[in-house]
């Protein structure tokens, strides 16, 4: 039983991980498409005034700009990646950790494909960015938002715990289970000592075999007949 709900999860993360995966990837190659296709490299569009724009530039380094002149080494360090991303998803039990793969995924493959498909050559092609905002001086695309979001998701995950399992782990082994523990242990100690107490106690017997018993009839009884006969 418990072999065949782990199967079932598991195969329900990794049609998560690769729905996510295709979403970005679909959703960063067609805006990609539309940018080429309408815009002049360099051509700066206004979205939503200065909060967003597009500008469509060519990127020969890695995410936002980072990097310009080595898409070469970005394209291999992207490809073992990609590698460690598929071969590490069987061991992933939760959707969160899912979600967090299909996005890192998806995102890997965007600009992948922009460094070996696009000019200038395969391996060395250069990724289209022409998203802009003016918290960051960089411009970047939809694969750069998935692979940045994937990290700050890790980061959630890990400070809360949440491992691949989907089960928060804490220091203490589970606040549930301590709780529960020290919640037992007293009530099983203190039973005992309370029914020696209502048995052995001053109370009970001793109030009643010591003081009633001993004192009336082993020591007022001798008492009477030593009084008759000194009278007599």
């Amino acid at each position: 039983m418990e072999a065949s709900a782990k199967a079932k999860v598991s195969v329900r993360a990794l049609v998560v991980l690769a729905i996510v995966a295709l979403c970005v990837y679909a959703i960063d190659q067609v805006t990609k498409f539309l940018v080429v296709k309408n815009l002049v490299e360099g051509e700066q569009v206004q979205v939503l005034g200065q909060l967003l724009q597009f500008r469509f530039v060519k990127n020969s380094g890695a995410a936002f700009s980072i990097g310009s002149g080595s898409t070469w080494i970005f394209s291999i360090v992207g490809v073992g990646v990609l590698i460690f991303v598929i071969w590490y998803a069987p061991k992933i039990r939760s959707v969160a950790w899912a979600v967090l793969f299909g996005l890192l995924l998806g995102g890997l493959l965007g600009n992948l494909t922009d460094r070996l498909l696009r000019e200038p050559g395969f391996g060395v092609g250069h990724v289209v960015d022409f998203i802009q905002i003016p918290l960051l001086p960089a411009i970047f695309n939809m694969a750069d938002v998935a692979i940045v979001s994937s990290m700050v998701l890790f980061i959630i995950l890990t400070i809360r715990g949440v491992g691949l399992d989907g089960r928060r782990h804490t220091g203490d082994g589970g606040t549930g289970t301590g709780t529960t523990t020290e919640g037992d242990g007293p009530v099983s100690a203190s039973t005992p000592i309370e029914r020696e107490a209502g048995t052995d106690g001053s109370t009970g017997n001793d109030s009643t075999d010591g003081s009633t018993r001993n004192d009336s009839t082993d020591g007022e009884a001798p008492l009477r007949p030593e009084s008759r006969s000194d009278a007599a």
